[in-house]
């Protein structure tokens, strides 16, 4: 973008752009197919506000077209995630490595960042090796930390952090009975998390430690201060037939008993819920499943309704997402301009990427942030 200055990638560890190697199960979920900027906002639970006017500049479509122009071609799945047509992470990563080459940026691995100071002369950088080296400009692009005292050095500069907590977690119910059906996906249910306002409708997974899938990853994600609060342990209601609630139902059923009064509940589930799902609700409920739905007592229907709109489990712990951490929490959003990523506190000192306290939702919402919050910020160096 400006071929003038000189471009020095600095990394900790040995590898460059292992986050984006395990991106989407290791298929780089780059982006998603959204129909504008206010579509787009409403996916990320911290920043929206601030990407609102980030966007302006550097949207979804700005970036399948670089990547397109670039050579790679990217494909939209039914729910609107974005993958490069290969279905490999590696043509990300080796799209990125032929700019870095085309562009002469240079790289160093195995340097630790220990500090930052500013003077007349520009920014020096000090390593962990006891290295040092003087910049005009820097952009902060490492990612979210898990732990507040690992922004310590970032503190130095004078800006504020939000307290990190992890975002995009699924839920551990340890010795529940709903973990005999791990593997089961149901299409869409509503989950609530109790005495909270925080509520999903989405597609749900069974795991054999509790529940993930979307439903769970966008409810983590919008719930995730409040969850640390609780130390992870908390009640969720779920409701397999969301197209009900308790009251509808229950209107609802003398009409399917009058329908299918002389079959049996087992062999007909006028739900569409799998299979599995409903004989475990037959169970739950203290229902034979060989008893024909004329017979049912008021009893067990009351039972059998609460539980297909209202079905408590207790959660106790939290499972990472994958190897896809994402945190909430960082650089506070009032000390940086979002029109050219600068920090309002110091003069050429730029963030992108998730350093900032920015997270969005699975499905490409990240990935979208850090690539506009990096183009912003090198367009704004010169």
């Amino acid at each position: 973008m400006h071929p003038q200055l000189d471009v020095l990638v600095v990394e900790k560890t040995g590898k460059l752009l292992s986050k984006v190697k395990v991106s989407g199960g290791g298929r780089c979920n780059v982006t998603h197919d959204c129909s504008g900027v206010a579509e787009l906002v409403k996916n990320y639970p911290r920043g929206g506000s601030f990407l609102k006017k980030a966007f302006h500049h550097f949207s979804t479509h700005d970036t399948i077209r670089w990547f397109e122009e670039r050579g790679v071609q990217l494909k939209t799945e039914n729910d609107g995630r974005m993958f490069p047509v290969t279905d490999s992470s590696q043509t990300i990563i080796d799209c990125l490595l032929q700019e870095v080459d085309r562009y002469k940026v240079s790289i160093r691995l195995h340097h630790e960042v220990k500090g930052l100071s500013y003077n007349d002369n520009g920014w020096t950088i000090s390593f962990s090796n006891h290295e040092a080296l003087r910049a005009d400009y820097i952009c902060l692009a490492s990612g979210g930390y898990p732990k507040a005292s690992a922004y310590e050095w970032l503190k130095e500069t004078g800006h504020h952090i939000e307290e990190p907590v992890p975002s995009l977690f699924t839920f551990n119910m340890p010795g529940n009975p709903v973990t005999s059906l791990m593997g089961l996906t149901h299409k869409k249910v509503r989950m609530k998390i109790e005495a909270t306002r925080f509520e999903q409708e989405n597609p749900l997974l069974i795991t054999h430690w509790g529940m993930s899938g979307p439903a769970v990853l966008k409810l983590s994600a919008w719930s995730a201060r409040e969850l640390a609060s609780r130390n992870y342990d908390f009640t969720i209601a779920v409701n397999w037939v969301p197209e009900y609630n308790e009251s509808s139902l229950q209107q609802q059923i003398p009409a399917i008993r009058s329908q299918l009064g002389a079959l049996k509940l087992v062999n007909k589930n006028p739900f569409q819920l799998p299979q599995r799902l409903w004989e475990y609700i037959l169970k739950e409920a203290g229902i034979d499943g060989d008893m024909r739905w004329a017979n049912l007592p008021a009893k067990e229907q009351n039972k059998l309704v609460k539980l297909i709109c209202a079905n408590r489990f207790a959660v106790k712990g939290k499972t990472t997402y994958k190897e896809e951490f994402v945190t909430a929490g960082g650089i506070c959003l009032q000390e940086v301009d979002p029109s050219t990523m600068m920090s309002k506190l110091v003069p050429r000192l730029h963030f992108a990427g998730e350093v900032l306290d920015v997270d969005g939702v699975t499905g490409g919402f990240n990935f979208q942030h850090a690539w506009t919050s990096a183009y912003i910020a090198a367009k704004a160096m010169e």
